[in-house]
């Protein structure tokens, strides 16, 4: 009997993975219902994603090749920042392409995919500045906030135009 009792107990699902009527209100205001979801996005993004891989393939293989084969001098510097733009931005890309997608709200379009590449370019132009503010030692917290505060605020700015002339709002 005891042994029947404790097969029973090993059966059931652990609290946590019950389907129970909180868990389902919880997930449909975190998911949209399927029929709000789009499917479709735009053509460039393909194109797009291709270039964030070869951008990525190109700026982290060439640093590590600069980084390993050359000394610092002027050439290899700036070398270096080229590099690490192309690596950041590749590398960001496609996170910033599926933040886009996930939080675009339904009445908006899809950024197309200019728009995402001006994004990740952001996060590209960051690490090459603080990368640049490291050199002289200037770079310190509060230096890197308001750097990052000044890009967002300027895509902020451009976003808001941008769909101000979507919607046709003067």
């Amino acid at each position: 009997m005891e042994q029947l009792a404790k097969r029973q107990i090993s059966t059931e699902l652990p609290c946590f993975c019950r389907r129970d009527a909180a868990s389902v209100i919880i997930t449909s205001m975190i998911s949209p219902p399927a029929s709000s979801r789009r499917t479709t996005t735009p053509p460039d993004h393909r194109g797009v994603l291709i270039a964030a891989v070869i951008m990525m393939l190109v700026g982290w293989l060439g640093l590590y090749e600069l980084v390993t084969t050359m000394l610092p001098l002027a050439f290899p510097r700036w070398l270096f920042f080229i590099l690490l733009f192309f690596a950041v931005t590749g590398t960001v890309l496609p996170l910033v392409r599926y933040l886009n997608i996930r939080f675009t709200r339904a009445p908006y379009a899809i950024p197309p995919g200019g728009v995402i590449l001006r994004q990740s370019i952001w996060f590209g132009l960051f690490a090459v500045t603080c990368a640049w503010l490291l050199i002289p030692r200037v770079l310190n917290a509060a230096v890197a906030f308001f750097l990052a505060l000044s890009f967002v605020v300027i895509e902020i700015y451009l976003r808001l135009r941008e769909r101000a002339e979507e919607t046709g709002i003067d």
